[in-house]
């Protein structure tokens, strides 16, 4: 493996500058999901249905916000679309973790809808910094901080709320969010190259239907397709290790699974060559299936590690795939769909494996996500072949 286009990624001032705001940015938000669990059911002394409740309506503000928000990066750029989520959020996060049940409900909803639209900014700034050919790369590095954050922002927020009471740490979190993004709205990085061509220029006037199509629909099913088997792995893991009553082990099985997406996103990054979503997708898949079968912690761990491997390189493939797609005037747009359909796969993959982990234990878990995944990437990888044909003929034809 070459560390060649590294190198040269990491030789740009400004690809430096937005992985590093992007993993501090990225730290409050892996965190916040546990923070807000804990807040409630430790510190408001509800119920862990109430925890699921917030948790799952600022998931579905944050996913309807995604597209919404998105379009308006395209239309008035980013300062005009960070400023109002600074100060609305700001708010939000200022007041909710000093009130009661239902308004806290309420504000994170609120500030779910107005969120700083951080993934769809940050992989369009990063797209725009490096050279075409130096793409997958860059993205591969923005996938392998998301997986860091991915390990700190939970362990972070679960160690400070041993240390102090969770409204404090919970509105510190989200303070030092405000704080970052406000550092980003400074910043302001360019998210549209100078080398933009005349018909990417022009696609402000083109209609939704002209990239809208099946295949961007197509990649954003085989992220949300991702996303349902990682988030449904996720909760098979947990069930597994309190099923063999090891729960001390499980944040080494966590961590040996996120080294393993880490490498594997790295190597990704520094191939020659890209791979089709659908084929990271199916194997993503079939390296999931064997989870099934661990007998114990050290089993699972060594069996999430050789899973992780296709964490990272599914996500990037998709979004590698979505950039190239899509007009660079309507990217925006397509990043905030693309984030939303991964929020849903996210947020669609826990209760569906937990029928299964009800039914038939942690293994079912773990095949059932795996059965999810691999139809969708073989009804993809179907539906590229076909659409390839219909093109081939119509070509003769013409």
């Amino acid at each position: 493996m070459s560390i060649a286009p590294y190198r040269r990624v990491l030789g740009i001032d400004q690809t430096r500058h937005i992985l590093l705001i992007a993993f501090l940015l990225r730290i409050p938000i892996m965190g916040a999901g546990v923070l807000l669990t804990l807040h409630v059911v430790n510190t408001l002394g509800r119920e862990w249905k109430d925890a699921g409740l917030v948790s799952a309506a600022a998931t579905l503000a944050i996913a309807v916000s995604g597209p919404w928000r998105g379009r308006l990066l395209d239309r008035i750029g980013l300062r005009r679309v960070v400023l109002p989520s600074l100060l609305v959020s700001g708010a939000c996060w200022a007041i909710a973790p000093f009130v009661g049940y239902w308004p806290l409900l309420g504000l994170a909803t609120v500030a779910g809808l107005f969120v700083v639209p951080t993934f769809s900014i940050i992989r369009q700034a990063l797209i725009v910094a490096v050279p075409e050919e130096d793409r997958r790369t860059v993205l591969s590095l923005d996938g392998v901080v998301v997986e860091l954050s991915f390990i700190v922002g939970p362990m972070l927020g679960v160690w400070l709320c041993t240390l102090l009471p969770t409204s404090w740490v919970l509105f510190g979190i989200e303070m030092i969010s405000v704080l970052v993004a406000g550092v980003l709205w400074w910043m302001n990085p360019p998210l549209r190259s100078p080398a933009t061509d005349l018909a990417d220029a022009q696609a402000d006037r083109l209609p939704r239907r002209a990239w809208f199509g099946m295949g961007f629909l197509g990649v954003c099913a085989a992220a949300f397709a991702s996303m349902v088997v990682l988030a449904g792995s996720e909760v098979a893991v947990v069930a597994a290790m309190e099923h063999w009553d090891a729960m001390s082990q499980l944040g080494v099985v966590l961590l040996l699974w996120g080294l393993g997406s880490i490498i594997g996103g790295l190597v990704y990054g520094a191939m020659p060559h890209a791979l089709p979503p659908f084929r990271l997708l199916g194997a993503l898949s079939l390296v999931t299936l064997p989870m099934a079968v661990a007998t114990d912690g050290v089993t699972l761990g060594l069996l999430s590690f050789v899973a992780g491997l296709f964490c990272a390189p599914t996500v990037t493939a998709t979004v590698d795939a979505v950039s190239r797609i899509v007009p660079t005037a309507a990217r925006g747009e397509a990043m905030g769909w693309h984030g939303s359909f991964m929020t849903a796969g996210s947020a669609a993959g826990a209760p569906f494996v937990g029928a299964f982990i009800d039914g038939h234990g942690a293994g079912g878990g773990f095949v059932s996500v795996s059965v999810v995944g691999l139809v969708v990437a073989v009804g993809g990888l179907w539906t590229v072949q076909v659409r390839r044909r219909l093109r081939r003929r119509l070509t003769l034809a013409a």
